[in-house]
């Protein structure tokens, strides 16, 4: 959520901030709100205030014996009363409004960020490994032989309709193994902090990183109210929702494995063959949270353990750094590891990696203490995939096929295998 104060500062800095954006001035409007707002606030203090100071007037006139004065003041007291309760209800329904407005501004975006209006302005800027020459026709990962019937997409259907996937045998131990060594790289070798979180959470959570009230229809909502979480950068960082951390704590650098839940509402017809898009899937989310001044250097470091992911299992991959049009909604800089599919013969998004600034900590009132006996201010937050499981899946099968209809497995990997090396017909040898 965006500072008021600083809209108040420089209003023309952010309407220039939305029009990279691609959004139409705003500061004008909010800061009309704001200083209404900010008159109602007033209005109430001042009429709580002469009420406060006829209530201490009714107490002497009664002490006096003027019965008329006191009925005088005690009318006034009952008046000013009624008074302050209407002024403090409209400021209260002005802040709620000014409020309701900047839940739905995203994020400005860092200078550096390329200017566009959508993914054909984004910009690679790094790439790893050479993909493999095949001398066979490569194919998608549902169509390899080595996989055989141990991804069931029929019975996923059958069970929860489509974009739903059952993993069998040796292809669903091999998801699994992805799952460990990404966690195991993570914590033992980058230091980040495992957590296991819940899936399910309060609205307020949601609200927090950015979910809601905005794009509440790429998730789904229960009947008792919780919300199922797209990611656990939700649940790991709301840990500081409403705190005050401590300095000393910061950065705080956790990750967590969790299934995550996206209805995938503006993806009709995109991705419907294979598991590249499901409802239901699993990933590794990394989450920082820092001192602002911290948070760029913070993003280069997580990004780079992202991609050791990639490099640690041979896949080919390339960084791009998204636009302003591309960008998510709560970033302020994004950079996106795309892996190399040969059955598609392209790049896929297998992680995004994001700063947020101070952002989600607003929404959150999630802040730090600098100094002893200094003011509290808010903290810095980053996210990044580290990685999807699944598309990860996808890219070690997809990279790994030979002529044969099996599956090469990565070395890295063979220790969580069970000191299997390849797939043949969903079943690991």
């Amino acid at each position: 959520m965006h500072d008021i104060r600083a809209i108040r500062e420089n209003p023309a800095q952010f309407d220039a901030d939305l029009a990279r954006r691609g959004l139409a001035p705003m500061a004008a409007q909010i800061l009309s709100l704001d200083e209404e707002r900010r008159g109602a606030i007033h209005a109430a203090e001042t009429a709580q205030a002469e009420q406060n100071a006829a209530s201490k007037l009714v107490g002497a006139a009664k002490a006096k014996g003027d019965e008329a004065e006191f009925e005088r003041l005690r009318a006034l007291v009952a008046e000013k009363k009624t008074e302050v309760a209407a002024m403090q209800a409209r400021a209260g329904l002005l802040d709620g409004e000014l409020r309701d407005k900047l839940l739905l501004i995203p994020n400005a975006p860092l200078a550096d960020v390329p200017q566009g209006a959508d993914e054909a302005g984004n910009v690679e800027i790094h790439r790893w490994g050479t993909p493999r020459g095949f001398d066979f026709a490569p194919k998608e990962h549902y169509q390899l032989p080595a996989v055989g019937r141990e991804m069931d997409f029929e019975t996923a259907a059958k069970l929860s309709g489509a974009r739903f996937v059952v993993l069998k045998g040796g292809v669903a131990r091999l998801h699994r193994a992805l799952a460990q060594f990404m966690l195991d790289l993570h914590v033992d070798t980058h230091g980040l902090s495992e957590a296991i979180t819940p899936v399910l959470v309060r609205p307020e959570t949601m609200l927090g990183t950015g979910q809601l009230p905005k794009f509440a229809e790429d998730s789904y909502e229960t009947t008792n109210g919780w919300w199922m979480i797209p990611t656990a950068e939700v649940t790991l960082t709301n840990f500081v929702a409403g705190e005050i951390v401590e300095a000393a704590a910061l950065p705080m650098r956790m990750c967590a494995h969790t299934n995550c839940f996206r209805s995938e509402a503006g993806s009709a017809g995109k991705d419907t063959a294979g598991m590249l898009r499901q409802h239901q899937f699993e990933k590794v989310e990394m989450v920082t949270i820092c001192r602002p001044e911290e948070a760029i250097a913070e993003h280069e470091g997580m990004v780079k353990r992202a991609e050791a992911v990639l490099e640690a299992l041979g896949l080919p991959y390339r960084r791009i750094v998204l636009c302003t049009g591309d960008m998510g909604f709560g970033a302020q800089k994004t950079y996106d590891l795309e892996v190399w599919l040969p059955g598609q013969n392209t790049y896929r998004e297998i992680s995004s990696v994001s700063t947020c600034g101070q952002f989600q900590a607003r929404r959150m009132n999630a802040r730090f203490r600098p100094a002893e006996g200094e003011k509290p201010d808010f903290v810095a937050t980053l996210n990044g995939s580290g990685l999807a499981v699944g598309r990860c899946l996808i890219a070690v099968l997809e990279n790994g096929q030979e002529a044969d209809g099996s599956v090469t497995l990565p070395a890295v990997l063979h220790p969580y295998l069970g000191g299997k090396t390849r797939l043949v017909d969903g079943k690991l040898v």
